[in-house]
């Protein structure tokens, strides 16, 4: 990109990283979005919880600055950071929740990374970058050499080199990396992780941006419904196939395997290890680094998969010609929306009122029917060996496993172990006994556990009966410890 006088002109009045540069709340935006967002890697907060944090930030400023620093209540400042004028929060609601949420934007992340590089460091390597560019020159120059020949000569180089290496740690020259070549290295990899981390976000905003444009596509088509589909039967892969869904995947596919994530354990856990390194004082999230890529890149694929689901719902609808009335209806709407969208009219665009009113009558509620009363037979209850699938306790309510993995994972992190009571205190159980048996499942399945049988935890949540009263519920049992 030319960065000429009309190109910066244009960026400083429409990109969302100058504007909140620019903003003279640009240090309680980027302070706050930061420790929030970027710090504890993370994606979705919902609305309650982001204004809470707010409010209590807002409160410790207004301690000291005075009650005119901030005058605003905390939901007003997100609802205004993310405005279109702004741009520097997401405001959006998942499936299944009436609740809004908020995510960061790339511009707001990019614009806080820079804010970091603006302090004065104490050490600025150059050997690795240099080592770095020159590995990545021989990559792109070997990995497009079509010459049989000139393959095979370069790998007989490369043995011959290893060779001569092998031979002279034989003879007891061992060359190590001095403190500050390490020192080097090391900051380049945090440099590169963080970034790494920032990259996923942007690549799901550029996500949304594909199928954003395919959505135009499909509101603006004045043609027949064929040639639409014919049209999106070639785009409904754009994403997928993108060079960014091609090197996403790549990532993905690299990062899943499991050995490759015990090598990055084993790597991590030696290299911090190291007396240079531990001098640095690291971030205590570095050793649990790759852990941050997979909860990002999980966070990417769910989203990639969801936009491609929506695309496929449209090819698969059924009632195009029984609504062509409604759809033209709605895609008018939309192409007004589109032109609308840039220069929004002043006021009240439009009002929907009520269409009828709920009417329960007194006569349609059943009359109560008691209970039979079961009869007990007093016979000798017998033990038995049968074979159940421990899944069926709770197949009459849907449990999250794989939320309940997540939450396992992040509290692994920054712990060596951690039980199966402290799980259930950080994040209290909603379904009951369901859940609880979910949590053994994957304690059998998924993790490495300890049982200590010598010690009995119990662990207690809130039942709601048919009357609507609640509960307290618990349950006894050994001591589950989940492991790393």
């Amino acid at each position: 990109m030319s960065l000429d006088y009309a190109t910066l002109d244009l960026l400083r009045q429409n990109h969302p990283a100058w504007r909140l540069l620019n903003s003279p709340h640009a240090p309680l935006v980027a302070s706050f979005l930061q420790r929030v967002f970027i710090a504890p890697n993370v994606r979705v907060m919902a609305q309650a919880d982001l204004a809470e944090a707010l409010e209590d930030e807002l409160f410790a400023l207004r301690e000291r600055l005075g009650a005119e620093a901030f005058p605003k209540p905390a939901l007003d400042y997100l609802n205004d950071w993310a405005a279109t004028d702004k741009g520097w929060l997401r405001k959006f609601y998942i499936q299944g929740s009436d609740e809004p949420h908020f995510d960061l934007t790339p511009s707001t992340e990019k614009a806080t990374a820079w804010l970091g590089t603006l302090t004065e460091r104490n050490f600025v390597g150059t050997e690795s970058r240099l080592l770095t560019l020159f590995e990545l020159l021989k990559q792109m120059s070997e990995g497009r050499e079509t010459d049989p020949e000139a393959r095979i000569a370069d790998l007989h180089k490369r043995r011959d080199e290893i060779d001569a290496e092998i031979a002279r740690i034989l003879a007891g020259d061992i060359p190590l990396l001095d403190d500050t070549a390490l020192k080097d290295r090391f900051q380049q990899f945090i440099q590169l992780a963080r970034e790494l981390l920032a990259d996923f976000r942007e690549v799901e905003h550029n996500f949304r941006g594909l199928d954003r444009r395919v959505r135009e596509r499909i509101a603006l088509w004045e043609g027949s419904k064929g040639a639409l589909l014919e049209k999106i039967m070639g785009e409904r892969d754009a994403i997928a196939d993108s060079d960014q869904g091609r090197s996403f995947r790549a990532f993905w596919d690299f990062l899943m395997s499991s050995s490759r994530q015990e090598e990055l354990s084993s790597l991590l856990e030696r290299v911090l290890a190291l007396p240079p390194i531990a001098e640095l004082g690291p971030d205590a999230r570095t050793r649990r680094v790759h852990y941050d890529w997979l909860e990002a890149g999980e966070h990417t694929q769910r989203t990639v998969a969801q936009l491609s689901q929506q695309l496929r719902r449209f090819l698969d609808d059924q009632a195009w010609l029984e609504n062509r009335r409604i759809m033209d209806i709605l895609h008018s709407i939309e192409a007004k929306a589109l032109a609308l969208r840039a220069s929004q009219p002043p006021g009240i665009i439009t009002d929907i009122a009520d269409t009828a009113a709920d009417i329960e009558l007194p006569m349609e509620r059943p009359l109560h029917t008691p209970t039979v009363k079961p009869l007990i037979a007093d016979i000798e209850l017998e033990s038995g060996d049968a074979d159940m699938d421990a899944a069926a306790l709770y197949s009459q309510i849907v449990i999250d496993t794989a939320q309940l993995g997540r939450h396992i994972r992040h509290a692994l992190q920054d712990r060596s172990q951690v039980t199966l009571h402290e799980l259930c205190k950080m994040q209290p159980l909603q379904h009951g006994l369901a859940e609880l048996v979910a949590y053994l499942q994957l304690a059998g399945d998924s993790f490495k556990t300890v049982v200590d049988e010598e010690t009995i935890d119990i662990i207690a949540w809130i039942r709601t009966g048919n009357d609507g009263l609640e509960q307290a519920k618990q349950a006894r049992l050994p001591r589950v410890i989940f492991m790393r």
